[in-house]
This record gives structure tokens, sequence and C-alpha cells, in this order.
């Protein structure tokens, strides 16, 4: 049984996160809502209802909901030919592969966003399956997706290990069980990753790519 290394994508493979922050912003913006751009950010991982009600909260008008979301996708859909791939990002998938991990994309994406994110990134020949926002019933920080993505990989939490660069990844994967590294590319701050449990923490992927003899991928899976 292969050993199972689940990625998010969003500002862990995909440099994504501050597009998604400039089009929820205007979204809040043409419902009557100024929301911080700071909050718009730590909000990002978290999927489209999930995030609005976050940042909202339980009182507000939930007939905006939909529309908010529906503007969000409309002006972060003007960015689809032209998201750019973190460095490093589908290398680090693809020497996971050969090293023989099972490369599965956990994210809060989906439908035409995801397609466009794994059409940027051009690396399907390394990732064995998605678990998408689609699949589950909650989202992250809901451990629902990580073990979602560990059984369509056929894994185990002792052989598994998530990439993530936000809070909610971070929480995801420990409430999974599932040791948790966190990027620095999603510009969330070190302590904050560590704090909501990261077991280590690189710069990107291509840092994630150098010193993977290093890491917890080895350590877990050996150097293939």
């Amino acid at each position: 049984m292969a050993p199972a290394a689940l990625f998010d994508v969003d500002g862990t493979l995909v440099d994504t996160n501050y597009l998604h922050v400039t089009s929820w912003w205007e979204a809040f913006r043409q419902a009557g809502h100024i929301i911080p751009m700071t909050a718009v950010h730590r909000a990002i991982g978290r999927g489209s209802a999930d995030l609005v009600e976050h940042l909202l909260g339980p009182g507000r008008d939930r007939e905006q909901d939909t529309r908010i979301s529906a503007v969000h996708a409309a002006l972060y859909a003007t960015y689809f030919e032209r998201l750019p791939p973190l460095e490093g990002a589908a290398d680090l998938l693809r020497a996971l592969s050969a090293r023989g991990w099972t490369v599965v994309l956990a994210t809060s994406a989906s439908g035409g966003e995801l397609k466009a994110m794994r059409r940027a990134l051009d690396a399907d020949d390394a990732i064995a399956d998605t678990a998408s926002a689609d699949d589950v019933d909650e989202g992250k920080p809901a451990p629902d997706p990580i073990r979602h993505a560990m059984d369509l990989a056929g894994a185990r939490s002792e052989e598994t290990v998530y990439v993530g660069d936000s809070v909610w990844d971070m929480e995801a994967a420990t409430g999974a069980s599932v040791a948790a590294v966190g990027l620095l590319s999603g510009g969330i701050p070190r302590a904050e990753l560590e704090q909501a449990g990261a077991v280590e923490i690189y710069r990107t992927p291509a840092d994630l790519l150098a010193r993977l003899e290093t890491s917890v991928f080895t350590r877990i899976g050996g150097s293939g």
C-alpha cells in the first residue's frame, strides 16, 4: 500500500490567494459589506458557504449568500487563463509520485475553478485523484476533506502527509490525525501555521522539494 501525499491547491500549488481576496472583497462590497482584506485573506481556504458564514456571521441576511458567492466566482473566473503555478509545484508532485506516493488534491475548489488550476499546474501525470468541495458535507477546517482524500488514496492516517498554506488546512489535517506540512506561499505567518498543528513549514513548494530528503515525507515513506 502506497503512502498518500495530499495537497491543497490555492496558495499551496497555484498562486491564487490574493486573486481570491480581491474577488471576495468586491463581491462583499457589491452586497453592501465592507470587509477588511486582511479578514478575507485569513478566511481563504474555506469553502464558499463557510467563508461567507465566517465573515458575515449567523445574523446576516442569508438571502445574499448565493449572490455573493456567484459574484466572487464570476470575478475570479476572469483570471482562469492566467493563473500562475508556484515555483516547483509540478516538480514536487512528480518527485513524490516517482518515489511511490499516491498524490491526491484535497481542495475547497470545484468545477471550472478546479479545472483551471489543474490546467495551470500542468501535472496531471502525477495526480492520482482529486477530493473537491463537492465531495463532502463539511469543508475545511473540518477533517472531512482529508479523510475523503485518504479514502481515495487507500491510505491510513499514519502513512499520509497533507500540505497546505492556511490555518484551516492545518486544523483539518490535525483533526484527521494526519501529519500537516505548512507552506508560507499563501501569506499566513509561520507562527499561526505552527499553532494550528503544522509539523514542518517551508517557504514554497520549491523549498519543500529541495529539502524533501530530510522532510516528514522521507520519515514516513522512505526515499523511494
